[in-house]
């Protein structure tokens, strides 16, 4: 088999790496593109390693997130103009395998280019070895990636969102690719970050089902890089590394792999244990809601909405989801694909509350019938929306709860855009925050701080008890005038009356 030599790196004009391709990635990305958008890095960033010999790497000095991606690497043949699909794929002399690295520290720095993030020496290795493109049907390639050993990406060619011939007919409408490009073809889920002393390796094989590539099929060997702490500094007159939780999750490939979910977990307050759902489950709302006014808190109900389930008394904690505004441009990228709205849904955990905030919007349907049932077959305790609801039918058939403004046959696109997950959000005329207690009942919708909620809960199920003698009270013929609330003297009947065990059933 042919091998990647310096003579290929060096016959390589243009690199061309394209954003998005895989419906894995674009899942975990949250927005699946309608057309390919592509980046240029430059043919100095190439390098080769195998096994026997690796590649090394830098992570830049003050640098945080060195990110890989295994991709499939495209070597042009012969010159390709305005060549058509289906002419597309004989321009095409080599496959190979590729590592698409960058820092996210710089992904600000040059406004969308990608140039300094991902065009640093030896960010681009491919190799080792060539497999000829005409002995290959591009539909039925695999990728794998290991880190340190372990299989971190495993995805095929078969469903691509953009055919490898679609690639390089579209390029071609507007540029020559010439003999010796390389067009690096997107990369699946599963790209995280790698750190000095770490090892990537990357195989492409026509293999699909077997751990052997090569025992079943034509393979490139292992791309192997090993990545080294840089130690020269930034000089003082550029772009300086920085990064935030944004670019955090985005090149590990998601909040809980950054250690970011962690991070937010602890600073909600306590555990709903058991115990205090079974206390708070055992009081009204109206109660709760004379509890919180009696310490200050007069604004945590969420109005204006009708349950589907009236019947039915909930606690959980709260999941949130924010919609915006609808503006056509950014629904492209936000709307489509595993969005945010899908993520809420596909992430809550049995006994949680996905609240939504939908800016009392009635015009358009926040949730329907096969997100519904997916948040119900994940265990949600319900679902409260200050918008509206699609599949109206469906929905109020189902054993689990929701609250909402009113029915509309609408989708998201008419008004919303979900944004983002899991913040601070307003619904139905109050703040909800992630881990706050929701305690809803016939009555309403109440939102719990959780630091309160142990003594809120006890001085509740106290409070009910009192009411029910003075419901036995009144009853018996006595006048509310200081029974109700309870004065002095009627205090002491009181006590008496639970010292029998009164009440304590109730």
């Amino acid at each position: 088999m042919e091998q990647v030599t310096d003579h290929i790196l060096a016959a390589a004009r243009k690199v061309i790496a394209v954003h998005i391709n895989y419906p894995s990635r674009a899942a975990q990305r949250g927005r699946t593109p309608e057309q390919p958008s592509y980046f240029l890095k430059p043919s100095s960033s190439l390098a080769t390693g195998s096994a026997e010999a690796p590649s090394t790497v830098e992570r830049p000095a003050g640098c945080e997130l060195l990110g890989y991606e295994g991709e499939i690497a495209l070597i042009i043949g012969k010159p390709a103009r305005r060549v058509g699909i289906e002419d597309a794929w004989s321009h095409v002399e080599w496959v190979t395998a590729s590592n698409d690295l960058g820092v996210y520290d710089l992904r600000y720095a040059d406004k969308g280019s990608n140039l300094r993030s991902k065009g640093g020496d030896g960010f681009t290795p491919v190799g080792p070895g060539l497999i000829a493109a005409d002995a290959v049907d591009p539909a039925k390639l695999r990728i794998r990636t290991w880190h340190n050993g372990e299989l971190v990406q495993d995805d095929t060619t078969e469903d691509l969102l953009f055919p490898f011939a679609r690639l390089i007919a579209d390029l071609s409408q507007l540029l020559t690719l010439e003999e010796g490009d390389i067009i690096l073809t997107g990369t699946p889920a599963g790209a995280s970050v790698a750190k000095p002393g770490d090892v990537v390796e990357v195989e492409v094989s026509t293999s699909t089902t077997t751990a052997d590539a090569t025992a079943s099929g034509l393979s490139t060997g292992r791309l192997v890089t090993r990545v080294k702490e840089g130690t020269a500094a930034f000089a003082d007159f550029g772009a300086r590394p920085k990064t935030d939780d944004l670019q955090r999750e985005e090149a590990y490939g998601s909040r809980e792999a950054a250690g970011l979910a962690a991070v937010e977990a602890a600073a909600v307050g306590p555990v709903l244990t058991p115990e205090l759902k079974a206390k708070l489950e055992s009081v009204c709302t109206a109660t709760l809601s004379s509890q919180l006014r009696k310490r200050g808190l007069n604004n945590v109900s969420i109005d204006g909405l009708t349950s589907t389930r009236p019947d039915k008394r909930i606690v959980g904690l709260a999941r949130t989801l924010r919609y915006v505004p609808n503006r056509e441009d950014l629904f492209k990228t936000h709307g489509g694909g595993f969005n945010a709205q899908k993520k809420a849904i596909d992430s809550v955990n049995a006994g949680e509350i996905l609240v939504m905030e939908a800016r009392g919007e009635k015009g358009t349907g926040t949730i329907g019938d096969i997100l519904a049932l997916r948040a119900q077959v994940r265990g949600a305790a319900a679902i409260i929306t200050d918008g509206g609801v699609r599949d109206f039918a469906a929905v109020a058939a189902m054993d689990m709860p929701t609250y909402y403004a009113n029915p509309h046959p609408a989708v998201l696109g008419r008004r919303h855009i979900p944004w983002d997950t899991d913040i601070t959000i307003a619904c139905g005329g109050t703040t909800v925050q992630p881990g706050d207690i929701i305690v809803a009942d016939a009555d309403g919708i109440l939102v719990i701080p959780p630091a309160l909620a142990e003594e809120l809960a006890d001085d509740s199920i106290a409070q009910e008890r009192e009411e029910v003698f003075i419901a036995e009270m009144v009853e018996q013929g006595h006048s509310v005038d200081g029974l109700y609330p309870l004065n002095a003297e009627w205090r002491i009947k009181y006590e008496e009356w639970e010292a029998m065990g009164n009440g304590q059933s109730q």
